[in-house]
């Protein structure tokens, strides 16, 4: 069970309004206020409060993760745990087969833009051989009369060919490895010597190798302050993982509902397959583990925002290593579950077992952040 019941009381209450904002397409506030009636009454409105910010998006019609995490001087509530984990993992349970993609950034003077979705931007991090530490920047960039000239590679950056702006992380002194000299460059899409090869990813989704080459910006592309840009990093990942641990939850979620659904209606020998005791075994022991995850996704929620950065990491790190391994089990027991019907691509189950399979790789395996979690 979760340490934090104030959380877990506020996320429940979220997830079900964000549920049946989803259900009946909100629009007109008497429409919602009946909704929040039918909740038990309205939900106070507080700065901390995620009924703000998903009424917001019930009002946009355009439920983003950008828009959870948005400055207050945009109508938003600033550093929203509840919010971000209540959205990614409704995002997830209402996942077609397309995907729920999203993707982040920082840059106070853009960040409108991104919010209203009319700037696409993604954060190019990752390199071929930093091995998911961020630490790990080969990427250069060397100071030219009043701007910057980047070189290197990025590698898997989320829409990285269609984004119009890359938030790039680059060694401006220090040696591969050093946390000290990462700064933070904020590089136009289509700026002359970015080059992008695209592909999709088998989960669905669409990513990019960059090369950066002689890449030149101006002095107002560097974001913060020069060379200490790997805690602002830290905690961008942070926000990530968080996002990505309850977008696995709620993919879970739903591969647990509908395999339940097909034990109960699937018939052999005239009887349903929910009736047999080994299935319903392994059924249980697969609520407990989605139970489990919701504990650990809950809270690293309630860590987000902690000063101390050993106790957030951990909690982070300990979400992301339990939903890999939860997240890979529940795939492989919903398709057992269902047969040679499981990996076909006409049923929703197959495209929710590769995404929880691929969550895992993304920001750190379940052998990474185990591994990060026993250093810190």
């Amino acid at each position: 069970m979760s340490t934090h019941p104030e959380l877990d009381c506020a996320y429940q209450r979220s997830l079900a309004y964000l549920n049946q904002v989803a259900r009946r397409r909100v629009g007109a506030a008497a429409t919602r206020q009946a909704l929040l009636d039918s909740l038990g009454g309205p939900l106070p409105v507080g700065a901390d409060d995620p009924a703000r910010v998903i009424e917001r998006l019930a009002e946009r019609a355009d439920p983003g993760l950008v828009a959870t995490v948005g400055p207050r001087y945009f109508g938003f509530v600033t550093g929203g745990a509840v919010p971000v984990t209540v959205a990614a993992e409704w995002l997830a349970a209402s996942w077609d087969q397309n995907g729920a993609m999203y993707a982040m950034s920082p840059a106070t003077a853009v960040l409108e833009d991104i919010v209203a979705g009319t700037t696409l931007a993604a954060l190019a991090h990752d390199e071929p051989d930093n091995h998911y530490e961020l630490g790990r920047v080969a990427t250069t960039a060397k100071k030219n009369g009043n701007g910057w000239v980047l070189n290197g590679a990025k590698a898997v950056v989320p829409f990285g060919d269609q984004a119009q702006l890359l938030l790039v992380s680059a060694r401006t002194s220090g040696n591969v490895g050093d946390e000290a000299g990462i700064s933070l460059f904020l590089v136009p899409g289509d700026a002359a010597g970015v080059s992008a090869r695209g592909y999709g990813r088998i989960d669905g989704g669409h990513a990019a190798e960059l090369v950066l080459t002689d890449v030149q910006v101006g002095a107002d592309a560097l974001l913060g302050v020069e060379g200490v840009g790997h805690a602002l990093l830290e905690r961008i990942v942070g926000y990530g993982l968080l996002a990505l641990s309850a977008e696995s939850l709620g993919a879970m979620e739903k591969a647990k509902g509908d395999t339940l659904e097909y034990l109960r209606t699937r018939k052999q020998f005239g009887v349903p397959i929910g009736s047999f005791q080994a299935l319903q075994h392994r059924m249980a022991d697969m609520l407990l583990e989605v139970e489990q995850a919701r504990s650990a996704v809950i809270n690293a929620a309630a860590a987000i925002d902690e000063e101390d950065r050993v106790a957030r990491e951990k909690a982070l790190s300990a979400a992301k290593y339990s939903i890999g391994k939860i997240g890979t089990l529940i795939a492989e027991e919903a398709i057992q579950m269902h047969g040679g019907i499981g990996v076909t691509w006409e049923l929703p189950l197959a495209h929710y077992a590769k995404r929880l399979v691929m969550i895992d790789h993304q920001l750190g395996d379940m052998d990474h952040h185990l591994a990060r979690w026993m250093a810190l």
